[in-house]
C-alpha cells in the first residue's frame, strides 16, 4: 500500500520550520537590546565627542529601557578606544562614538594601525556636526579673511597658527587654508584645544581653527576676532560670521563631526535598529537644543548615508595630507 502522508508532510515541514525559525529570530531581535549597551568615547571627558556621547546615551536609555553607559578609553589620538570597539563582539552592545581622527584621518597618517577602520568598524549613523571657527588674536590687523591673507603674505613665515595636535581636523584645516591661499604660515601643535585657545588669547600664536564652543566666549569678550567658519553653511550659533567659501575659498568645507560605529560584522538588522533609534532621539527638539548648547548640530543619518559621507571624508583628507606632505613619526 502506498503512503502519501510522509512526502506531503516532508514538503510542508520545510516552510513551516523556516517560518518558525524566522518568528523566533524576529522575536529575539525585537527585544534588542536585552542588556546594557556601552558607548566608547575615545577622547577625554569634557570634549565634544564625550559630550554628545553622554547626551545620546541618556536618550537611548530612556527609549530602550536599558542602561546605556559611556566609557572613556583614551590615548593615541583616539586609536585606543577605536581598537577596543573594533575587537569587541559584533552584537551591537559595544559602540564607538567617533570623530574624524580615529576613523578617517589616523589610518591615513599612521604607518602601523591595530585595526582596519574600513573593515573593523561599521558606520551606523552620523550624530553631530560643528564647524571650526577661524579666530585671530586682536593684534592681528585683519577683520576678514582677505585681510588675513594679505597680512600673511606680507609676513611670510612669521604668522603662526595653533592646532590641538598634529593630524587633527584643526591642523588639516590650517594646512588646507595654506594650500588654498598660497601662504607660508607656521604650524604650532598643542596637546589639546584648551592650551591652544589659551595661547591664542594670550598672543603667543596669531590664528587658530578652534572648536566653536570654547572659542565663542572669547569672541564675545573681544579677546579673539572671528573671521570665518569652515563649513559650507554659516553656523546658527554665530550667524554673522561668514564661511570661508563666502570669503573666497571655494569648496572649503571641513567640519568637526561625531558619529556612531559598531564592530565590523555586526548584523545589518542590528545596525538598522540602532540607526533608527539614533534618528528618533536626535530628531527631538529638546535633544537638538541640548546639543546646540554644546555648539553641536544634530545630524542623524542612515547607515548608507553615513558610509558615503565617510568615503567623501577619506577623499578630502587624503588630498590634504598628500598635498601638504604630512607624516607622523611612530
Amino acid at each position: 500500500m502506498r503512503t502519501f502522508g510522509k512526502p506531503w508532510l516532508r514538503g510542508l515541514w520545510l516552510p513551516v520550520a523556516t517560518v518558525t525559525a524566522m518568528m523566533h529570530a524576529g522575536s529575539a531581535f525585537a527585544a534588542f537590546p536585552e542588556q546594557p549597551v556601552r558607548i566608547i568615547a575615545a577622547f577625554p571627558a569634557g570634549g565634544a565627542t564625550d559630550a554628545i556621547a553622554r547626551v545620546v546615551a541618556s536618550e537611548l536609555s530612556t527609549l530602550w529601557g536599558q542602561t546605556v553607559m559611556v566609557e572613556n578609553r583614551t590615548g593615541a589620538g583616539g586609536n585606543i578606544g577605536a581598537n577596543y570597539v573594533a575587537k569587541s563582539p559584533a552584537d551591537g552592545y559595544t559602540l564607538l562614538m567617533a570623530s574624524p581622527a580615529e576613523t578617517v584621518i589616523n589610518p591615513l597618517l599612521y604607518s602601523q594601525m591595530q585595526y582596519d577602520a574600513e573593515k573593523d568598524l561599521t558606520p551606523v549613523s552620523q550624530a553631530g556636526s560643528a564647524p571650526l571657527l577661524l579666530v585671530a588674536h586682536p593684534s592681528v590687523p585683519a577683520r576678514n579673511v582677505k585681510e588675513l591673507v594679505d597680512y600673511a603674505r606680507q609676513n611670510a613665515g612669521k604668522v603662526s597658527y595653533a592646532s590641538s595636535g598634529t593630524g587633527g581636523p584643526q591642523h588639516l584645516a590650517g594646512e588646507q587654508f595654506k594650500l588654498m591661499t598660497e601662504t607660508d604660515i607656521l604650524h604650532i601643535p598643542y596637546k589639546g584645544g584648551a592650551p591652544a585657545i589659551t595661547d591664542l588669547v594670550g598672543g603667543q600664536v596669531h590664528i587658530f581653527f578652534a572648536g566653536l564652543p570654547p572659542a565663542l566666549p572669547f569672541v564675545r569678550e573681544g579677546k579673539a576676532t572671528a573671521l570665518a567658519v569652515t563649513t559650507k553653511d554659516r553656523s546658527e550659533l554665530i550667524p554673522e560670521v561668514p564661511t570661508l567659501v563666502e570669503s573666497g575659498l571655494s569648496d572649503f568645507d571641513i567640519e568637526n563631526w561625531q558619529g556612531v560605529f559598531a564592530p565590523g560584522g555586526t548584523p545589518p538588522e542590528i545596525i538598522d535598529e540602532i540607526a533608527a533609534a539614533l534618528r528618533k532621539v536626535l530628531d527631538r527638539p529638546d535633544v537638538k537644543e541640548k546639543l546646540a548648547n554644546l555648539g553641536i548640530s544634530a545630524a542623524p543619518s542612515t547607515p548608507g548615508e553615513f558610509k558615503k559621507f565617510i568615503q567623501r571624508q577619506r577623499t578630502l583628507y587624503t588630498s590634504i595630507i598628500e598635498a601638504a606632505n604630512i607624516t607622523i613619526q611612530q
